[in-house]
């Protein structure tokens, strides 16, 4: 399953980094690219294991808010 969610906060190639890293650590994830520009990250994830809820948690966890998910 693919999810886009729209993120606040992120300006910067370590923003990136750690939003990354953050969510391909979340077992049953796929992929996560976060695209600064627009703002969004785009996470690729298996349904079963992983949750909307997760994804949001994780996110917010590094310091930044998910305003649409």
């Amino acid at each position: 399953m693919k999810k886009t969610m729209k993120v606040q906060g992120m300006s910067c190639g370590h923003c990136k980094q750690s939003v990354e890293d953050a969510l391909n650590g979340v077992e049953g994830v796929s992929e996560a690219k976060v695209n600064l520009s627009s703002g969004e990250v785009e996470v690729s994830f298996d349904d079963n294991n992983v949750t909307t809820e997760l994804l949001v948690d994780t996110v917010e966890e590094q310091g930044y808010d998910v305003v649409a998910s």
